[in-house]
């Protein structure tokens, strides 16, 4: 039975005037609307899988959803609105997956992973909208993991400052460069086993060169 006819029958058994009632109906129209959002988000996605961001429309969206124009606009500004919180949420979603990060490769590994899995749809967003949007979320990601492995790797006090500052200097730039021009020669599998050699190499040398310390694990 959809969510909204058992929100309607609980409303009608309970009663017109019970304030019981109203704290429902308020919390069934909060259930309602992050449902309908979350539709939204995963129509958008599934359709970015089968066409280019050019042959997407909101018109498209919400006939797939089976809603109306205005529950789309109430939701989002238009599409441009719809793909930024889409990459917020990727990206925060993988930052929660991560909250402390023991392995730079395992993690390395896993990304590409998803990335690959979702390739036809990142390409086609990463083709058609704003590159400074795009790359501020992969900013956000890489600046996150660089932090998070550091401090796994060199605890507080096994380095100074100014020796941290240039480990996650040296392996911010390493991350970002490399997926961003990953991402601007199509995501090629193939390229994948030399980025991963890459990243071996510069996570067993570069920290050590850096800091002049060698990391703690």
């Amino acid at each position: 039975m959809p969510l909204g006819a058992i929100h309607n029958i609980i409303i009608l058994y309970i009663g017109q005037n019970n304030p019981v009632r109203r704290r429902i109906s308020r919390k069934g129209a909060h259930l309602t609307a992050s449902f309908t959002k979350r539709a939204i988000k995963d129509t958008f996605v599934r359709l970015l899988e089968e066409r280019p961001l050019t042959d997407i429309s909101v018109k498209d969206i919400v006939k797939e959803c089976g809603i109306n124009r205005n529950s789309f606009y109430y939701h989002f500004q238009d599409l441009p609105a719809l793909i930024d919180e889409l990459m917020a949420d990727e990206a925060d979603e993988v930052i929660r997956r991560y909250a402390s990060l023991d392995s730079f490769i395992e993690c390395f590994d896993d990304i590409i992973g998803f990335l690959v899995s979702k390739r036809r749809a990142i390409m086609h967003v990463y083709r058609a909208v704003d590159r400074a949007t795009f790359e501020r979320y992969a900013m956000k990601t890489c600046k996150y993991f660089v932090r998070s492995y550091t401090d796994t790797a060199y605890p507080a006090g096994s380095i100074t400052d100014d020796q941290r500052r240039s480990v996650i200097s040296v392996f911010y730039c390493l991350l970002l460069g490399m997926m961003l021009e990953w991402l601007e020669n199509g995501m090629k599998e193939t390229s994948v086993p030399h980025m991963r050699k890459v990243f071996e190499i510069c996570v067993k040398t570069l920290p050590e060169r850096a800091s002049g310390a060698p990391p703690a694990n």
